[in-house]
């Protein structure tokens, strides 16, 4: 299996994949140059809907990690969420998450940095797997997601939403709320999630001994509402709560805790900040 996913990780350009990102890039661009208050706030709003309910706790804390568990009709709301960022359809990415925790740093990972900083960050989407695999993968790594013909056709449909909003956008608040809550806060929001497979697998602090590059890294979490704390994560993967210690802000497990306080949440795994949680737990890294 391994030597199968490998081979798929170097292909060729993937140019639908190019032609998106560049577009989207020069809407960024554009953006700066027709500023508007209702772009902006439009673009702060979407953002944490998009990827802190949307890709930190649906996607990546509930669906890739069953972190804790929601009714099902939360369940699909914060996967609509995350279609807003226009990150792929939620199976697509909870697989390719899945395999990145399966293989980190050996071959099969999908955007190890070890491959070069550029390739984890970028490239794996410029000439990688792009979220992209055989259907045999598909159902290897999410047949909870597959089985569920919900989820199935919101993996179909994954940019339908965000097509809804910008015509919302642009009824509201004409070109500029556009170009700000779609152009510019997708892009900056793609970057921000790159930077958890570049920055925190080559920079930052390490709190665990894992088998793998994570690290801790305040910058990211900031930009990412909490998944910049990506050493205790790939430590406890399933544990709801990244930021272990009052200092590492985790707005994504704050909102967790809020769905959990009215009900909303419930079997909530979570370790402190020595990993006492956890039985098989990782040894705590040496001060040097």
């Amino acid at each position: 299996m391994q030597s199968r996913i490998k081979g798929y990780l170097h292909s060729d350009v993937n140019w639908s994949s190019a032609v998106f990102l560049s577009l989207f890039h020069l809407g960024a661009i554009l953006a700066l140059f027709f500023f508007s208050w209702k772009g902006l706030i439009a673009g702060l709003v979407l953002k944490w809907v998009s990827g802190s309910l949307g890709i930190g706790i649906g996607y990546h804390r509930l669906l890739t990690h069953r972190g804790f568990k929601t009714p099902k009709w939360l369940e699909y709301f914060l996967t609509v969420c995350g279609m807003l960022a226009l990150q792929g359809g939620a199976i697509n990415w909870v697989v390719t998450h899945r395999i990145h925790h399966a293989f980190t740093e050996r071959d099969g990972d999908p955007h190890s940095p070890r491959h070069g900083l550029w390739w984890s960050h970028l490239g794996w989407i410029l000439r990688g797997t792009a979220q992209q695999h055989p259907q045999n993968i598909m159902r290897r790594y999410a047949p909870d997601l597959v089985n569920d013909p919900i989820h199935v056709w919101l993996n179909r449909l994954y940019f339908v939403p965000l097509i809804f909003c910008g015509i919302a956008l642009l009824a509201w608040g004409g070109i500029p709320a556009v170009l700000w809550g779609v152009f510019f806060r997708v892009t900056f929001a793609l970057h921000a999630t790159w930077f958890v497979n570049s920055a925190t697998h080559s920079w930052g602090n390490r709190r665990f001994d894992t088998n793998d590059d994570s690290t801790n890294s305040w910058w990211v979490a900031l930009l990412t509402f909490g998944e910049g704390w990506h050493n205790n994560h790939h430590a406890f993967a399933r544990a709801a709560r990244h930021g272990l210690t009052w200092y590492e802000i985790d707005m994504n497990w704050l909102a967790i805790r809020a769905m959990q306080f009215v009900g909303l949440a419930r079997e909530v795994h979570l370790v402190n900040e020595k990993g006492e949680a956890n039985q098989n737990r990782p040894r705590l890294k040496k001060a040097a």
